[in-house]
């Protein structure tokens, strides 16, 4: 029996449970995903029942397998979602989508009242995105589903709530309240004045260290539970402890993020128009941030490459970098990539247009839908930075972009004076989720 911690690592496509040995090498994986459903404006949407019944099933499947010894538990989730719960502490909601479109009415409602949107972007660190800003997801509620928040008597962050589930303590985190939230006040490092205007500071637990464990029931024994990480915060943990030269991570999924712990300026209008926002560290120091859609719209384009030239879904994985394809088509593909976002808007997707006639073969068309893709993730980067990337060394890369070699070949060309280090633990995020729970 080999003794491990369990790290539940839920992202918006793939949900894991990964377990590490005291060397923190995986031992062992569990993966599964779920159709999203529809919210009742019939928007997509996490499926919080199904996800519920998966970690609970999963953790008595881990019990009842007696190849490991599981002496700690963690969790970490993709952001910008809150789970609502009435006062039998059930979900009184459904688990919206942060990329829901967010009412222009209300976005000027809320803005006349608590200041101009540049204002309370600079202040609260978070560009105005909508439903991605989570907190204005509470004041959407109250002016817009009053018959469900008169309902709701707590709301946790994700990754909170699946804390919750196993420990039954109701808590807040840094990591998530940081992350674009609109609810904390970075010039006054505290909850912004409309939390407490609006009366949604009832509905917040208390903010918790990050180190606090409860303890929950594995077989005989008591172990410790932690309360939950924002996976890109949690993803920057490994490499802060091993690192002491500045360097910049850019983490890949849904979302290229590129996190700055070393950031040294203020956040600007500029930056703030741009999707430039701070995140918390785990233990509460601010991190610069940048992020692209690029996993998201390498999904929606792939498909149509497939669908096109008639390959299977994951042909791109088979595609071989040929840097004569990239030079042939840079030139006609830059103008396709539009990263331009209104005030309210809540996708900011890169909105990638590709005329596939134009291409001979699949594998044209993808590299030059990988150049559409770096071209925004390249200039997000620099801005991450603060344009300083010779205060740099290092060009920190983890998630599933590291296997695209394509990916990973133009970024080289992109930053030729920065060492490109590659993440040997495919499992970044939930490393960082299982390193902090000091379970040994």
């Amino acid at each position: 029996m080999e003794t491990c911690v369990a790290i539940f690592d839920i992202g918006k496509t793939n949900k894991k449970c990964v377990l590490f040995n005291q060397s923190y090498n995986i031992i062992h994986e569990i993966e599964t995903r779920f159709p999203e459903i529809t919210d009742e404006d019939g928007h997509p949407a996490e499926d919080l029942p199904a996800l519920t019944t998966w970690l609970k099933t999963t953790w008595q499947n881990l019990e009842a397998d007696t190849r490991f010894n599981i002496i700690g538990v963690n969790f970490t989730t993709y952001g910008a979602s809150f789970v609502h719960l009435n006062a039998q502490n059930k979900p009184a909601t459904p688990l919206y989508s942060y990329l829901k479109p967010y009412p222009e009415d209300l976005h000027e409602q809320f803005h006349q009242q608590y200041g101009s949107v540049l204002s309370f972007a600079a202040q609260t660190a978070s560009p105005p995105l909508g439903m991605l800003n989570s907190g204005l997801q509470i004041y959407w509620l109250k002016y817009k589903r009053p018959e469900l928040f008169s309902q709701i008597q707590t709301s946790m962050h994700l990754p909170q709530y699946c804390a919750f589930l196993f420990t039954g303590h109701k808590v807040s985190e840094y990591t998530s309240i940081g992350c674009h939230t609109g609810l904390w006040d970075y010039t006054n490092n505290f909850y912004h004045r409309w939390v407490y205007q609006e009366d949604v500071i009832r509905l917040l637990p208390q903010i918790t260290e990050h180190g606090t464990t409860f303890e929950v029931r594995f077989r005989e024994n008591r172990i410790p539970a932690g309360i939950g990480l924002h996976d890109s915060s949690a993803a920057l943990i490994p490499y802060l402890k091993k690192y002491t030269e500045p360097f910049l991570l850019l983490s890949t999924g849904t979302w290229g993020i590129t996190l700055n712990p070393f950031a040294k300026a203020a956040l600007t209008e500029e930056m703030l128009q741009q999707d430039c926002l701070n995140y918390f560290t785990y233990d509460g120091n601010p991190v610069r941030a940048s992020r692209v859609f690029i996993g998201n719209e390498h999904e929606i384009q792939t498909k149509k490459l497939a669908n096109y030239f008639q390959k299977p879904s994951d042909y791109f994985k088979t595609v071989v970098y040929n840097p004569n394809l990239v030079r042939a088509t840079v030139a006609e593909v830059s103008p396709g990539v539009s990263n331009q976002t209104t005030a309210t808007q809540t996708n900011p997707q890169l909105a990638i247009s590709l005329d596939l006639s134009l291409y001979n073969s699949y594998e044209e068309a993808y590299h030059a839908l990988m150049v559409n893709i770096l071209e925004p993730q390249i200039k997000a980067i620099h801005l991450a930075s603060e344009y300083r990337l010779d205060a740099f060394n290092y060009l920190l890369v983890d998630g599933g972009f590291c296997k695209n070699k394509i990916f990973m070949h133009l970024l080289q060309e992109a930053f030729p004076k920065l060492q490109l280090v590659v993440s040997e633990n495919s499992q970044g995020t939930a490393l960082g989720a299982a390193m902090v729970l000091n379970a040994w």
